[in-house]
Formats: C-alpha cells, sequence, structure tokens
C-alpha cells in the first residue's frame, strides 16, 4: 500500500510540470520539510543547519531552487504546498496565527527530478521566513530576501491583493543584484545568474487592470514636487527594475476560497474552480522558468549547492547590513586571486635585480596585464570597485616584496663586484713588473663591468665606495710606481753588466749596462733629485720603452717573466758552455794577444 502511494504522489507530481519533467525521484526518503537556512538567537543573522548539509550534499545531478518570498501571513506554505501537490499534513507547516510559522528558509526534502535542456535536473522548492512580522529587524527581512534572491533560480514574489511602495522598496537589493550581474557584456560568462522574479499577486477578484498591467504602473515614476529623497529612491529603484527586462514576470491568482482559516481541509473539488485552473496554469509558468543555478559557469550539484550556500552567508552576515558589495567580493575573490597569481608570474620571470626604472616599467606591464584580465572576468559594476581596490592593494603589496628581493640581490650582486675590483686592484699593486698600461686596462675593466653589472637600488651606495677605492687604488699605485720602476732599471742595468761580461762576453751590453747604472745612480744624485728625475723628459722616454717591453697586446711580460728568465737562463748556460763542443769562429768582439796570436779568444 506505501509503495501505491509513493508510484500515485511520483505521478501526480510529474503531472503538475510536464513537459520537462522527466520523472519524480526520491534521493533519499525525506518526505517531510526541514530547516535549511536558520536564524540566530538574536533573530538578526542566518545560519546553516546540518540536517539540510546532508541531505543536500547526497545530490549529485545539478540543482534548481524555486523559492516564495513575500509578507508574513500571505500564504507562502500553502502555495508551495499546492505546487508540489501535497496535503498541508505531510508539506511545509501552515499557520493560522498572527505569529509566523516559518523560520528561516525550509526546504522540501525530496527534489524533483526534471529534464531541462536535456540535463537531469534536481528541483529543490523553499520556504522563506515572512516580511515585517513581529519582534524582527529589517536587517534580518533583508537577508532572508537577500538569500533568496541569490540561492533561487526562480523567486516567486507572492503578494496579496495589491502592489506597495515598501513591496518595491524591497527589491532593491533584487535590483543591485541585477545591476551588477546582468550587466556584463552579451555573451560573457556570468558569475551566477540571480532568480527569475515572478511577481504573484493573489486577490479575490481578476476583473479590471491584468497584473502585468498594475506591476507596470506601479513601476512608473511618481513625481517629487517636493524633492523627498525617499521618493527618488524609490523612482531610482523603479528606474532599474527597467534592467532585468525579461527577468521579470507577473501572474494573477485568485483566493481559493473564502474560508482561508479551513484551506487544509479542503480538496481541489472544494476549491474555487478558476483557481484550480490558474494553480495549473501557474505551475507550467514555475515549470518554464527553472533552469539549473548556474556558479561560474557551472552547474551546481549538492556539495558544490552547500559550499556556495556557506559562501553567501558569510558574506550577508559580515556586516550589520547586507549589501551587493559583500556578494560581490566573494564571486570576485577566485578572480582577484587568479589575477595576482598572473601578476606573480609574470614578475617572476624577471632577471633580479634590475634598474629600478625598468623594474617598475615590469611592474606597470605585469599590473596592466592583472588588471585587463579582472576587467574581462570581473562580476559587478560599481560595486566591483572594492574588490579592484583588493586587488591593486594585493599588487602592491607583492610589488613591495619584489623591489625587496631586487634591493637584496643588487646589494649581494654589487658587493660581489666591489669585492673584486677590490682584489684585482690589490693584485695590481704587487705586479713583478710595474705597468701603468696594465693597471690603467685593469682599472677600466674593472670600471666598466661594474657600472655595466651592478645594477638596481643599491648602485648609488656601491657607486660612491666603488670610486673612492679606484681612487685611492690608482694613487697608491702611481707612488710607488716610479720607485719600484727605477729600482727595476738599477737592477736591470747591473744584469746586463753581469751577463754581458761573464756570460755572453759581449762588451756593447757591458757597456750599456754601465752607462745606465751610472745614468741612475751618479748623474741623479748630483744635478738632480730622485723625484725630479720623474719629471725629466729623457725618463719619460725610458718609461715609454719599459711599458711597451712589459705590457703590450702581443706579450704581457708580468705573466711570463718567470718562464721568460728560465729560458733565458738556460740560453746563456747553453752560451757558456754548450758551444764549447763546436769548432767554429766566434762571431763576438775578441782579444788580442801578442803571445799567443792575434785571434785567441777571451778566457774566463
Amino acid at each position: 500500500m506505501g509503495i501505491l502511494i509513493r508510484v500515485v504522489l511520483v505521478f501526480l507530481i510529474s503531472g503538475c510540470f510536464s513537459p520537462h519533467v522527466y520523472s519524480s525521484l526520491f534521493v533519499e526518503n525525506i518526505r517531510q520539510a526541514f530547516p535549511i537556512v536558520e536564524p540566530d538567537s538574536d533573530h538578526t543573522r542566518l545560519r546553516l543547519t546540518r540536517e539540510s548539509f546532508e541531505a543536500i550534499e547526497r545530490i549529485t545531478t545539478p540543482i534548481a531552487a524555486v523559492s516564495v518570498i513575500g509578507p508574513y501571513r500571505s500564504g507562502k506554505s500553502f502555495l508551495l504546498n499546492q505546487l508540489l501537490a501535497l496535503s498541508c499534513d505531510e508539506g511545509f507547516g501552515v499557520g493560522h496565527l498572527r505569529d509566523t510559522k516559518t523560520k528561516g528558509i525550509w526546504v522540501w526534502g525530496t527534489p524533483v527530478e526534471m529534464i531541462i535542456d536535456g540535463v537531469r535536473t534536481s528541483v529543490i522548492f523553499l520556504d522563506t521566513e515572512g516580511f515585517e512580522s513581529i519582534g524582527k529587524s529589517n536587517v534580518y527581512d533583508d537577508r532572508i530576501f537577500a538569500l533568496a534572491t541569490v540561492m533561487s533560480s526562480v523567486l516567486i514574489y507572492n503578494l496579496p491583493e495589491t502592489i506597495r511602495e515598501a513591496d518595491i522598496s524591497r527589491l532593491s537589493f533584487a535590483v543591485e543584484l541585477a545591476e551588477e550581474f546582468y550587466g556584463r557584456v552579451k555573451g560573457q560568462d556570468l558569475a551566477f545568474e540571480p532568480a527569475k522574479l515572478l511577481w504573484l499577486i493573489q486577490r479575490d477578484f481578476l476583473q479590471g487592470k491584468s497584473v502585468q498591467t498594475m506591476v507596470h504602473e506601479a513601476l512608473q515614476q511618481v513625481p517629487n514636487y517636493n524633492g523627498d529623497k525617499n521618493i527618488d529612491q524609490v523612482n531610482d529603484i523603479r528606474k532599474s527594475l527597467a534592467v532585468m527586462g525579461d527577468n521579470s514576470t507577473a501572474f494573477s491568482l485568485p483566493q481559493p476560497h473564502l474560508q482561508r482559516t479551513k484551506l487544509c481541509d479542503l480538496r481541489d473539488d472544494d476549491l474555487d474552480p478558476m483557481y484550480v485552473r490558474k494553480r495549473e496554469q501557474l505551475k507550467q509558468l514555475v515549470t518554464s522558468l527553472v533552469h539549473p543555478k548556474i556558479v561560474q559557469s557551472k552547474p551546481l550539484n549538492g556539495k558544490e549547492f552547500v559550499s556556495f550556500l556557506e559562501q553567501i552567508l558569510d558574506a550577508l552576515n559580515k556586516g550589520e547590513i547586507p549589501t551587493t558589495g559583500s556578494l560581490v567580493e566573494v564571486f570576485n575573490k577566485e578572480i582577484v586571486e587568479r589575477c595576482l597569481k598572473l601578476y606573480s608570474q609574470s614578475m617572476d620571470r624577471m632577471m633580479l635585480p634590475l634598474p629600478e626604472g625598468s623594474l617598475q616599467q615590469a611592474h606597470d606591464q605585469s599590473k596592466n596585464e592583472a588588471m585587463r584580465v579582472f576587467d574581462e572576468q570581473h562580476f559587478g559594476r560599481r560595486q566591483a570597485k572594492q574588490s579592484l581596490a583588493k586587488l591593486e592593494d594585493e599588487i602592491q603589496k607583492a610589488f613591495k616584496n619584489v623591489m625587496l628581493a631586487n634591493g637584496y640581490q643588487s646589494s649581494r650582486v654589487c658587493e660581489a663586484l666591489y669585492t673584486q675590483c677590490e682584489d684585482k686592484m690589490d693584485q695590481l699593486q704587487i705586479l713583478r713588473l710595474p705597468s701603468m698600461a696594465k693597471f690603467n686596462v685593469g682599472f677600466t675593466q674593472c670600471n666598466n663591468s661594474f657600472n655595466f653589472e651592478c645594477v638596481g637600488p643599491s648602485k648609488s651606495s656601491y657607486e660612491h665606495r666603488m670610486t673612492k677605492m679606484l681612487v685611492k687604488s690608482q694613487a697608491l699605485f702611481i707612488k710607488d710606481y716610479n720607485q719600484r720602476l727605477f729600482n727595476w732599471l738599477v737592477s736591470f742595468s747591473l744584469v746586463m753588466v753581469v751577463v754581458g761580461r761573464f756570460f755572453i762576453k759581449f762588451i756593447l751590453l757591458e757597456f750599456g749596462g754601465w752607462v745606465l747604472f751610472i745614468f741612475l745612480e751618479t748623474y741623479t744624485r748630483m744635478f738632480w733629485s730622485a723625484e725630479s728625475l720623474y719629471y725629466n723628459p729623457g725618463w719619460h722616454i725610458i718609461v715609454s720603452t719599459w711599458e711597451t717591453i712589459v705590457y703590450n697586446p702581443i706579450l704581457d711580460l708580468d705573466r711570463w717573466a718567470i718562464f721568460i728568465v728560465v729560458v733565458l737562463i738556460i740560453l746563456m748556460l747553453y752560451w757558456r758552455y754548450g758551444r764549447r763542443n763546436y769548432r767554429y769562429r766566434s762571431l763576438l768582439p775578441l782579444y788580442n794577444s801578442h803571445r799567443t796570436g792575434a785571434n785567441r779568444p777571451r778566457s774566463d
């Protein structure tokens, strides 16, 4: 018998939503309504319930939500039971007292399965706490309205008799959502689609104006000759409702029976036939409006829907008053993180250190690219400024970190170059063979490499240190250069004497050595001081000759000094001792002797 009743109920519900209806399958055996969102103890904020978590998370197909909102004691719960073909005993609780029966937002535990655009979709029906009930704040009503607007695919605005000014004012949040999220360029993805708004006006008579005309007239601008700010505000809402365009529909529904307190006890045969006929038309209209909940271009299943609700509730509860900006921030959070990651990846490709101008240029290019992506993908228009400001703030923080890293790398590279040049200058101070040309080449190389490779914020301070070090090294080298060169020339003259007399027996070499030695040691002492010699043109000729021999593009004599000395010693030894094994006439000058002949070789 229980199975037969269930089959009948499935048939009844599926018949209510043809032709889109596929079947009404029970995700879980939950044949009751239960709260999905409850108020806190102060009745100002909302929170999800654990039961709704577990039930909705089991839904694996895309979800669509149909919500009914409106003033308290306006028949919202009864209307939902009629749409679901449920009695008051098994469906949503219906109250007949002045206190509201529904607290927070309730959901019918058995989703209705439909095929929408070829996709199997689970449609859940939500009942909301009525507006303007006793003991509640307007902020709480705003949160209920905001949450229902965001989470629903179809939002039924249930109004008794007519449209009041307060009813239009309550649409301000829906209008802000429409302006923010429907203001996107056509063809681009939406963060989410705000609910289709269905104006449902229940009245006792249907003669006269149609409800569509009634809605149209209610949304006409009201003359404000006295400049009343409240009227201006409502007129702005009226003007902005045009943004929703085809997203809004109106429908009228007569009262089901004069005995409204006994509606739960009446069957369809006892209800007004016109009401029954219009109710079936309403079911068809709701069915045509239903579509899966889309967030970030993706339909939500049960787990994703619960996660979505958690984000929305967190945004709505964040401030004292729920704002569209808080919701826009939620949807833009992922986009902000994506753009920030794009900026960071672009800056990470920079090879630090960089000159400050180049780093600033790279920052500007990366930031502009991130902002371009944000402009293309962000949700919201006016309220997106908060997310944009957050992105700019995060980019600025990331840039500060990059500047710190650039400063560290600049300091590290410049310090290494400074140390390298300092060591190079120290090595040039102790050359075996002093050479001004070689010192100048090393000096220039150090200076050029430092100016080219030391970049970034540390360059200015290290440049000052580098200049002082180079000038000091250059002054020290010049100070010792002349004295060291003088000593070398004295030593070289003595070597010429020794080699010319004892090794190669060349009298001209020995004579040249003596001349150089006498000039350096005697002539300078007799006529000039040692320092005055350095300004003599003859000394300049000696220096130029020395520089040409010691360091030139072909030979660096200081580097090959040991090798050349060794080779020369070997050659001199060979000249002195090895040539005795050969019998040939000496080409060197010979000494004459009357005793042994005219051509006796000079002996030791």
